[in-house]
C-alpha cells in the first residue's frame, strides 16, 4: 500500500478553504460556478442537482468506478494523497460524479445536470499558473433521450461565453469521444476542460441501465477565473491582503495592487532520475507549510544526469552516478511584503534541504551564502548564468 498521509498532513489539508463552498464566506469562484449553472439550465429543460460531497473520497469512486485501470500511473502516491489503503483526498471533482450517480439512481429524474464543485489535491508544479489544492467543477447532464457530439457541442459553447474556442481529441476512461477544450485568450490557446460523452459503462457501475445517456465536462474554476478577470498569479485568489482579497468578490478586472519585486535563489541539487517539476513542487510545499504562499515558481532550467557530470561536479553534490543533477531557479514573491536578504536565504536553505537527495549538503544553515550574483556559479560548481 502507497504510504498515507500523517494525520497532522491530513489535517493540514482538510484545512484549506474550498473557495466554491459559500459556507466559508463569498467568492468569484462561486460566481463562475453559478454562472455555469445558469447557462446550462438556460439550454435544456434539466433539473439541477447539486453534489458536494467529501473531500476524502473512496478508492473506488476517484478510480474504479471511472473506469482507471487498476496499473494507472495516476493510482501512484507520487500523484494522489492516501488517507488509508481504501481511501484519498479526491484528486479531482469527477471524484464526486459515481456518489451523485448512484444518488440519481435511485431517485430518478428523466433530464438531470449534476452540479460537483470543489477543492481538489494535486501533486504539480510551482508556478504562477498551478496550485496543489485547485478548484475544479464537474457538469455531468443525464438523461433518457440519446446525447451527440453536437450536444456536447451546444454545451461547450454556452459555457464559454463568446469565445473562441477548439476540441482537441483525448481519452478518458469516463467518457466517449472525449477531448480537451481550449480557448484563445490574448492570441493564444489555453486548456480550460475536459469533456466527452457519458460513458456508459460509468453509468452502469452507478445503476443507470442503458436507456440513459450523458455529457461529461470537467472545468479548471481557478483557470476560468485568472482568464476572466486577467488575474496573473493564482495565489492571489487566496491572498488576505485587504486591497486584493476585495477584488475577489466580483468578477470586474483585476486592479494590481502592486508591483513587488521578486528574489531569486538558484540552487543545483541531485535527485531522483525520474523526478518531475511535480514532485519538486510537492515537496516544497511540505517543506515550507504555510510558507509556501511566498513561493512564485520552482523552475528545472537545466537538468544533466550525474553519469554525464565530471567526477569533482558529483563529489561536490554527493550524488549517486543513477541520479540527476538539477538547476533549479527558486523566486520568492510575497504578495503583500518584500521579503529581506534573511529571509530569503532562510527560505532557500528550507527549500534546498528539501529537494536535495545528495549526501554533501552545501547550504545546510541560514548562514551560508548565496551563489556569487556576477560568476554565476552554484553549489556544485554549475554556471548559472544564461546562455
Amino acid at each position: 500500500m502507497p504510504e498515507p498521509l500523517t494525520p497532522a498532513q491530513l489535517a493540514h489539508a482538510l484545512a484549506v478553504r474550498d473557495l466554491t463552498d459559500p459556507a466559508g464566506g463569498p467568492h468569484a469562484v462561486q460566481l463562475v460556478v453559478e454562472q455555469a449553472v445558469d447557462a446550462l439550465a438556460r439550454l435544456w429543460p434539466t433539473t439541477v442537482r447539486w453534489w458536494r460531497g467529501e473531500r476524502v473520497v473512496t478508492v473506488a469512486d476517484n478510480y474504479d468506478h471511472l473506469g482507471y485501470h487498476p496499473a494507472d500511473v495516476t493510482r501512484d502516491a507520487r500523484y494522489t494523497r492516501y488517507v488509508d489503503q481504501d481511501h484519498v483526498l479526491r484528486s479531482h471533482s469527477t471524484a464526486l460524479v459515481p456518489a451523485a450517480l448512484r444518488r440519481l439512481a435511485g431517485n430518478p429524474a428523466d433530464d438531470v445536470l449534476l452540479v460537483c464543485p470543489g477543492l481538489v489535491y494535486r501533486r504539480d508544479s510551482i508556478d504562477r499558473l498551478h496550485s496543489g489544492t485547485p478548484h475544479q467543477l464537474d457538469l455531468w447532464r443525464i438523461t433518457r433521450r440519446p446525447t451527440t457530439r453536437g450536444d456536447l457541442e451546444d454545451m461547450v459553447a454556452a459555457l464559454v461565453r463568446g469565445r473562441r474556442w477548439r476540441l482537441d481529441p483525448r481519452r478518458h476512461p469516463y467518457t466517449v469521444d472525449g477531448a480537451q477544450l481550449d480557448v484563445e485568450h490574448d492570441g493564444r490557446w489555453v486548456e480550460v476542460a475536459e469533456c466527452g460523452l457519458a460513458h456508459p459503462a460509468v453509468l452502469k457501475r452507478a445503476g443507470l441501465d442503458e436507456t440513459w445517456s450523458g455529457l461529461a465536462l470537467g472545468l479548471g474554476l481557478d483557470r476560468m477565473l485568472m482568464l476572466r478577470k486577467g488575474i496573473p498569479d493564482i495565489r492571489l485568489l487566496r491572498s488576505a491582503e485587504p486591497a486584493v482579497a476585495a477584488q475577489m468578490t466580483d468578477l470586474a478586472p483585476y486592479r494590481p495592487v502592486s508591483a513587488l519585486p521578486p528574489v531569486r535563489r538558484d540552487l543545483s541539487i541531485a535527485v531522483a532520475a525520474d523526478d518531475r517539476a511535480e514532485d519538486l513542487g510537492d515537496r516544497v510545499r511540505e517543506a515550507l507549510g504555510d510558507d509556501a504562499d511566498v513561493v512564485e515558481s520552482v523552475e528545472i532550467r537545466q537538468e544533466t544526469p550525474c553519469a554525464d557530470l565530471p567526477a569533482p561536479a558529483v563529489e561536490r553534490l554527493g550524488a549517486r552516478r543513477d541520479q540527476k543533477n538539477l538547476l533549479v531557479r527558486l523566486v520568492l514573491r510575497p504578495l503583500d511584503r518584500t521579503l529581506s536578504d534573511h529571509e530569503a536565504n532562510v527560505l532557500r536553505d528550507r527549500t534546498y534541504a528539501a529537494l536535495h537527495q545528495g549526501t554533501a549538503r552545501q547550504w545546510a544553515s541560514s548562514g551560508l551564502q548565496a551563489p556569487d550574483r556576477e560568476s554565476g556559479e552554484a553549489p556544485g560548481g554549475r554556471d548559472t548564468r544564461r546562455r
